[in-house]
């Protein structure tokens, strides 16, 4: 929706809007002779604009156009509205995201258990580092802990390395030094991986879900985006090292069968996970390869500095390389579903 909007402001014809790929399920025209449509392939949608030879708004085989279809045409228009336009996608995700999270917190509360430690495990990495019941954690390498749900959002990130904790005690304040485990967890939706934990747990109770007012419910959205982004990239780019394992990968398998296990626990629970993904959407969407946003980003990019366009052999190139990497990151994640499906089929 956010291509669409800012190509529309910005004076370009959309040719199509779908939701989803592949072959026309329903659609309309509508007064600006755009087609709307749903299409077979639920993963994900496209915009095409007018002049787009194809869905990844690479260049039409060049008709010539009429200075009228010049005027509305996507690539006519200067490349700083095109990079406005292309960015609005991903930033679309976001402020989806944000608004949803703000609903929420508003209407039905965020989490707020006081990072206090209720329990340590023997022998796990807080029971290590001399952690107590009664403990209050004050922040982790750094930063500021005020819920228990912040520290359960760091630690994981960690990925086993030592965090510095200052913690409260009697009175007093303590730096101490703890090295997570890496231990095989299972989460609220039976879902089950490796993940770097302390060990430690927190008493926790309905009066910790605290309802926001406006002001604050929209700096917690913001909050809770940049967490989830912040998250996405470190875990990227520990995999990229291959400081991490791919397991945590999953495809349109997946996801549909997790949105199936969410949609059980309540309406609020399916929003939040529709907002965690749009957040995601985005972020993927914003990787510099050609065929996504951030690839024609970094076309755009080039040409904004050097003052003219890549050639057209190398763009094309360039979305040829692109394509192979994404279709050969579906069938990797495609494949890690399929095989996590057998796992737990043969398991169960």
């Amino acid at each position: 929706m956010g291509h669409f909007l800012v190509a529309r402001w910005n004076g370009v014809r959309v040719d199509v809007f779908s939701i989803g790929f592949g072959p026309e399920l329903v659609g309309f025209n509508d007064r600006h002779g755009t087609r709307w449509k749903v299409s077979a392939l639920p993963l994900g949608g496209f915009v095409k604009f007018f002049g787009d030879g194809d869905a990844s708004s690479a260049t039409a085989e060049e008709a010539e156009l009429t200075d009228d279809e010049k005027k509305v045409a996507f690539h006519y228009k200067s490349v700083w509205q095109r990079i406005a336009i292309v960015f609005a996608g991903p930033a679309a995700n976001l402020i989806f995201a944000i608004v949803v999270f703000a609903i929420i917190y508003a209407a039905f509360g965020q989490m707020a258990t006081p990072p206090v430690i209720a329990d340590v495990l023997p022998d796990s990495a807080a029971a290590e580092a001399g952690l107590e019941p009664g403990d209050r954690i004050l922040a982790v390498d750094g930063h500021e802990i005020q819920r228990f749900e912040e520290l359960q959002h760091l630690v994981p990130l960690s990925n086993g390395a030592a965090l510095e904790l200052s913690v409260q005690r009697d009175g007093q304040t303590l730096t101490l030094m703890a090295t997570p485990h890496i231990q095989e967890v299972t989460d609220s939706l039976g879902e089950t991986r490796k993940q770097a934990v302390l060990g430690i747990s927190a008493s926790s109770s309905e009066d910790d879900l605290v309802r926001l007012g406006p002001v604050d419910a929209v700096v917690a959205a913001f909050t809770q985006a940049y967490s989830l982004t912040e998250a996405t990239v470190i875990s990227v780019g520990q995999m990229i090292a291959g400081e991490r394992g791919t397991e945590d990968l999953g495809g349109p398998l997946r996801i549909a069968e997790m949105s199936g296990q969410v949609a059980e626990l309540g309406f609020v629970s399916l929003l939040l996970f529709t907002a965690f993904l749009s957040v995601n959407l985005g972020l993927i969407n914003l990787l510099p390869i050609p065929v996504l946003d951030g690839g024609h980003l970094l076309f755009y990019g080039i040409e904004a500095v050097r003052g003219r366009p890549l050639n057209e052999q190398a763009q094309e190139y360039g979305f040829r390389v692109g394509l192979a990497i994404i279709v050969a990151l579906m069938v990797f994640v495609t494949w890690n579903d399929i095989v996590r499906e057998v796992h737990q089929f043969l398991e169960g």
